[in-house]
């Protein structure tokens, strides 16, 4: 029987949402464009160091209202695994966003979200090194593609900002921070068999650990700026959106259904990215926004037509 109109949705209801990995992707690759439009929008308003902590204080909050009897009775089996925990969190968290933000202040949301568009190939170039997952030639020339089409939007279509490597700076700091989380998404398949909120809630506190001297360094370099109205929008936007209900979503997806596939979904990102940008902050959308995104998109399709089964060890929390 469905849940009468007006009614809170009933467990049930939300233990079948929980289990529906193509749903739970697509939510969260939307939320994660989004970032693109709000780190734009930020420029200005709030630095991205500030940010960086302040986002990541409203998961902390957001965790500690709704989730406060599971990380009680649940937060002693993390400490095990803590070097884990402190690395997802500095590398998938807080490398990611700081660089991320940053690069907000030198490049367009549409540019952010085509060049995140490599993440997919970065992943199964990432299995492939840590977990000997099988490489085809088919996935080979995917990765080439793909970072083919990423090129094209770093060089703004044009040879002689190639042949120069003249690269805009924020185009490149995308472009590390799609590396960060990669290899944070390769290694959910080795996370420890933990509730997933501890987990997550462990990430987050790691993340603001490793985050807490960033500010410090942006204000003696005189570039810190303390929020305003529109600025705690954005980090209320960030912290409960791209923060909380993509991760939680992210990882959900990951473990019903591996990382290699999952990481395919970051395809989505790059349209929805070029949608909320042109739509959002009348941004233009170029011919040569439009050749890389169908070279990334073209990569992505060949990667997943010779997509083989991983080799080594199953996952100890997904399948591949």
């Amino acid at each position: 029987m469905s849940d009468p109109p007006g009614r809170v949705p009933s467990p049930r209801l939300l233990a079948l949402l929980t289990e529906q990995p193509y749903l739970l992707l697509p939510v969260a690759m939307v939320g994660w464009a989004a970032t693109a439009v709000a780190g734009r929008l930020a420029v200005g308003h709030v630095s991205p160091m500030a940010i960086v902590v302040l986002r990541v204080l409203v998961v902390l909050i957001v965790l500690g209202l709704f989730a406060r009897r599971t990380l009680s009775e649940n937060w002693r089996q993390a400490l095990p695994h803590w070097r884990y925990i402190l690395a997802m969190g500095a590398c998938g968290y807080t490398l990611f966003s700081a660089l991320f933000y940053s690069a907000a202040h030198y490049t367009s949301a549409v540019n952010m979200g085509v060049i995140q568009g490599v993440s997919p190939a970065l992943i199964l170039a990432g299995g492939f090194i840590a977990f000997g997952s099988r490489f085809t030639a088919w996935q080979g020339a995917g990765v080439a593609v793909t970072l083919v089409g990423v090129v094209i939007v770093a060089s703004r279509g044009s040879w002689d900002t190639i042949r120069s490597l003249s690269f805009n700076l924020g185009d490149l700091g995308i472009l590390a921070a799609a590396l960060f989380y990669s290899g944070y998404t390769v290694a959910l398949r080795r996370r420890p068999a933990l509730d997933p909120l501890v987990l997550f809630a462990g990430m987050t506190l790691a993340s603001l650990l490793v985050a807490l001297p960033l500010p410090l360094i942006e204000a003696w370099h005189g570039s810190f700026v303390w929020p305003d109205a529109r600025g705690w929008a954005l980090v209320l936007f960030i912290g409960l959106v791209p923060s909380f209900l993509s991760q939680v979503a992210f990882m959900r997806g990951v473990a019903l259904i591996g990382p290699a596939r999952a990481g395919l979904f970051l395809n989505l990102m790059p349209i929805a990215a070029a949608i909320l940008g042109v739509a959002i902050l009348g941004e233009t959308f170029a011919l040569y926004h439009a050749a890389g995104l169908a070279f990334v998109l073209g990569g992505i399709w060949l990667s997943e037509r010779g997509r083989a089964a991983p080799a080594g060890p199953p996952s100890a929390s997904a399948g591949s």
